[in-house]
């Protein structure tokens, strides 16, 4: 078992500052119980604690670090960046050519905005439908996170037509209510809510690849109506990329998925580990912008030159290389691998995949949506993970989080990781 008594007592200072010792919550480690490690440093697909222990890592920072932790293209790129400055708060050529960039990447992206982060992308794109549309009403799915803006911290309603309820204090009730929140990969869900209420919906956003309630997919046929319905009543259809932006290929989720939304919205990838926030698509649409349009929208920081820089270097390297192939590779060997040792040991276990994105969920059950997912069993998950970690294995301490696996991990390191899960489960 590692020992991690630094990271205890920083832990033990930390709560004394600040609201559950953390800056976001999931860093608590209160899914799955015990303290959570301080990181010291981190390089290629390894993180290091306090206290001298390494770490395989499958979280990769929430997913930006797909080159893997302090990849020197992006550290040369940072520091050159900063060089010349580290905030102009006026335009500069790098958002220029950023802009260029995911437009050449996404098809369905004409102009583009940047920000500072996924929520303020999602927040930001939310509006300009409302005020594109003159509608007020947004649909978001169960499960999908987007950010913690108010109208989209809501919880789904007691039916599939009600509308939604806060899912924070703070939040407003008469926002929340504005909000239609429905099962994923339910069409008759879907088409009722269109029939009862489309000519007052003004978006529906959506995680393409659901990731932040572990990971799953969309069944056939399923995108292809929310297109339909969307398009039918005039409503905007906007795709969160924030996680699968750049991540599944070079056009995300969208582009493997052959889905053409009206809005996008990512982050992660494009600030090559540094915050930011994007979000593109129609011209009519984002020409209702600020300044050419009613729609206010603005940040400081927007465009930042560390972030752009940073981002480019990490789109860069991925498309001059072989990445996505090779993290494709890198997922199949992962998939194989933790099936094969879970059979095995006649433990129940849905790995669900795609790309380098991932969740093993502990159940027997397929797992479509946010209800399926609640089958799993979380104590047991939450063993899973305390074993992992002192095997030196970093996975993300909830089960309702995805893993990332990087450009540097290595099938070396996909063998390790599986004879940690082996040993874990021999040992129950």
């Amino acid at each position: 078992m590692s020992v991690r008594l630094r990271s205890e007592a920083l832990f033990a200072e930390s709560l004394k500052h600040t609201p559950g010792g953390v800056n976001s919550p999931v860093r608590a480690f209160r899914a799955v119980g015990g303290t959570p490690f301080f990181a010291a440093s981190a390089s290629g697909a390894r993180v290091n604690d306090v206290d001298g222990n390494t770490y395989i890592d499958y979280v990769g920072t929430w997913g930006p670090a797909i080159l893997g932790h302090a990849a020197p293209a992006i550290v040369r790129a940072i520091q050159s960046a900063a060089e010349r400055g580290t905030s102009f708060g006026i335009p500069h050529a790098q958002e220029v050519t950023m802009a260029q960039r995911v437009k050449a990447m996404v098809p369905s992206v004409d102009k583009i905005r940047f920000c500072n982060s996924g929520t303020e992308a999602t927040m930001s794109a939310i509006r300009l439908a409302r005020g594109f549309t003159g509608r007020d009403r947004i649909i978001k799915f169960d499960g999908c996170y987007h950010g913690h803006s108010d109208g989209l911290l809501v919880k789904a309603g007691s039916g599939a037509l009600t509308l939604g309820n806060p899912d924070s204090a703070g939040v407003p009730a008469a926002v929340a209510q504005q909000t239609v929140v429905l099962p994923f990969n339910d069409p008759e869900a879907l088409r009722a809510v269109f029939q009862d209420q489309g000519r007052d919906i003004a978006a529906v956003i959506l995680e393409l690849v659901p990731a932040n309630a572990g990971l799953y997919l969309p069944q056939p046929g399923y995108l292809a109506l929310l297109r339909q319905l969307t398009r039918d009543h005039g409503t905007v259809l906007i795709a969160d990329e924030v996680m699968t932006g750049f991540r599944l290929g070079p056009a995300g989720a969208q582009g493997i998925l052959e889905l053409i939304p009206d809005l996008s919205c990512f982050g992660k990838i494009i600030g090559g580990g540094l915050p930011v926030g994007a979000f593109g698509g129609r011209a009519d649409i984002m020409d209702y912008l600020a300044p050419l349009g009613p729609v206010y929208q603005a940040g400081t920081l927007s465009g930042n030159p560390l972030a752009m820089a940073a981002g480019l270097a990490a789109l860069e390297a991925l498309q001059s290389t072989d990445a996505w192939s090779r993290l494709e590779n890198l997922g199949a060997e992962l998939e194989q691998g933790m099936v094969a040792v879970a059979k095995a040991a006649q433990i129940p276990v849905q790995f669900q995949r795609i790309g380098s994105m991932f969740c093993g969920y502990f159940t027997n059950q397929p797992v479509w949506n946010l209800a399926d997912a609640m089958h799993s069993d979380r104590a047991r998950f939450a063993r899973f993970f305390h074993g992992m970690l002192d095997r030196g294995v970093y996975l993300a301490p909830s089960q309702f989080e995805a893993g990332f696996i990087s450009t540097a991990h290595t099938s070396a390191d996909i063998e390790a990781t599986v004879r940690a899960a082996e040993s874990v489960f021999a040992s129950w």
